[in-house]
């Protein structure tokens, strides 16, 4: 099996609704987090076959989420969530390989990126830096340089 480069945009075009839908469980899951924070002041939209939605409480929100890491952006499915819009933009290419790693595993990507980590973890490596996934979107994406994207502080 080859890569996407690989593909003839024909065949890309005709297997997007499958890519789509096969990734729709947790794109479903990014829209339930999505909608309310636009309701609370996120800004949402599409880029290419992937909607993107940053800043409101999304910062707030993320920095709740269990991880030693600070997380600036998580991808669910086709539904890419930031803190803000220069995180977005730094990470966009290695947020775009998570997509693309939804599209091939569909519903299997969550146990799949868990078990990994899990894995990683118990070998006393770092569960996330470790992660095979992580490493693929670091190697394709490019690196992560710290900066503007760095989550705010979280106003009291």
């Amino acid at each position: 099996m080859g890569s996407s480069s690989f593909r003839s945009p024909r065949l890309s075009r005709l297997s997007l609704p499958v890519r789509v839908l096969w990734a729709l469980p947790y794109s479903l899951l990014g829209l339930l987090i999505a909608l309310p924070a636009c309701a609370l002041g996120a800004r949402l939209r599409r880029h290419d076959h992937t909607l993107e939605c940053t800043g409101g409480r999304l910062p707030r929100w993320m920095q709740r989420l269990p991880n030693r890491h600070r997380i600036v952006a998580i991808t669910l499915g086709h539904v890419v969530l930031a803190v803000n819009s220069s995180a977005m933009q730094q990470l966009r290419a290695h947020e775009r390989v998570h997509v693309q790693q939804y599209e091939r595993w569909g519903p299997f990507f969550g146990p799949a990126y868990v078990l990994e980590s899990l894995w990683q973890a118990l070998h006393g490596r770092d569960a996330y830096r470790a992660n095979r996934f992580e490493q693929e979107a670091y190697a394709k994406g490019g690196p992560f340089t710290p900066g503007p994207a760095r989550m705010p502080a979280a106003s009291s």
